[in-house]
């Protein structure tokens, strides 16, 4: 992959990287993820569309957060990169996809927008208090078990979790950051570095909490994409969507879960989901 800079309206630098050939369409990924999560999806991609993907504040090729970071910072950013590239086409996941929601309202340089699982929070469909905790094991430096915290308050564990004794959680996360540090290659940006980011992510969730009527402004073809192995909340969230956006196009993937976007050894299914995008950006209105 190439890789590029670009600045952003406050002068923070965003690093991308770019695969393939045709139409620009950009990739913009979720919480405990940097560009190259998607590597496998922008291969798959890449005989129809030139893929960016690029990294979000605070990782990998881009710079840091600031003390004021609010979602409009992230359109900024990510229109810096649609400048640059003269992109059309935006494909946005999880907490991405609530990024490209916002983009898609706020700026007339897209033509189509793909959402998977964005985590519009709905009715209070997903509670802040977990947010005090999390931060503070942040602040004391105790990662284990701050990123304990978001999985069960952020309910991305699977079920079974919310039954599991506190320490056993905590050993098995300590295992798999060890693991993680010691298999990260010179480039990766590993779980221990990304778990600060979680922060800003959920916080973009509860910034946009209740404000899903403003979505129905929107004017571009988005498709919604979900799963059938997501937590409710990114189904209430779809659901809703899918009622207040005037072109929207829902599709499910039963079987898969809320990787299924991501790359394989994360339990994605790049492949599969690389279909419907292509059915997606190449069909004419």
């Amino acid at each position: 992959m190439h890789t590029s800079f670009v600045t952003s309206k406050d002068g923070t630098n965003i690093g991308y990287r770019e695969i393939g050939q045709g139409p620009g369409l950009i990739i913009v990924h979720g919480t405990m993820e940097t560009s190259l999560s998607h590597s496998q999806l922008a291969k798959a991609l890449s005989d129809n569309f030139t893929v960016y993907l690029y990294d979000r504040r605070g990782r990998g090729l881009s710079g840091p957060y600031r003390d004021d970071h609010v979602i409009q910072k992230e359109v900024e950013d990510l229109e810096a990169v649609l400048s640059k590239t003269g992109a059309l086409f935006l494909f946005g996941v999880s907490a991405g996809a609530l990024i490209c929601l916002q983009a898609a309202l706020n700026l007339t340089s897209i033509d189509k927008a793909a959402l998977f699982d964005p985590p519009l929070i709905i009715d209070g469909s997903v509670s802040s208090d977990f947010m005090v905790r999390y931060d503070k094991e942040i602040a004391d430096g105790d990662l284990v078990s701050a990123l304990v915290t978001a999985m069960l308050g952020g309910q991305m564990g699977p079920p079974i979790f919310n039954s599991v004794p506190r320490w056993l959680l905590k050993m098995l996360t300590k295992i798999m950051l060890i693991s993680d540090e010691r298999h990260a290659k010179k480039d990766n940006v590993t779980m221990k570095m990304l778990a600060p980011t979680i922060h800003y992510d959920f916080n973009l969730s509860f910034e946009l909490e209740d404000k899903l009527e403003c979505f129905n402004a929107i004017d571009v073809e988005v498709l919604l994409l979900g799963t059938g192995k997501s937590p409710q909340y990114f189904k209430t969230a779809l659901d809703a969507l899918t009622r207040i956006l005037p072109h929207a196009e829902r599709v499910d993937f039963p079987e898969l879960n809320h990787g299924a976007s991501g790359n394989k050894n994360r339990g994605g299914n790049p492949e599969r989901v690389a279909q419907e995008l292509v059915r997606f950006f190449k069909t004419k209105m």
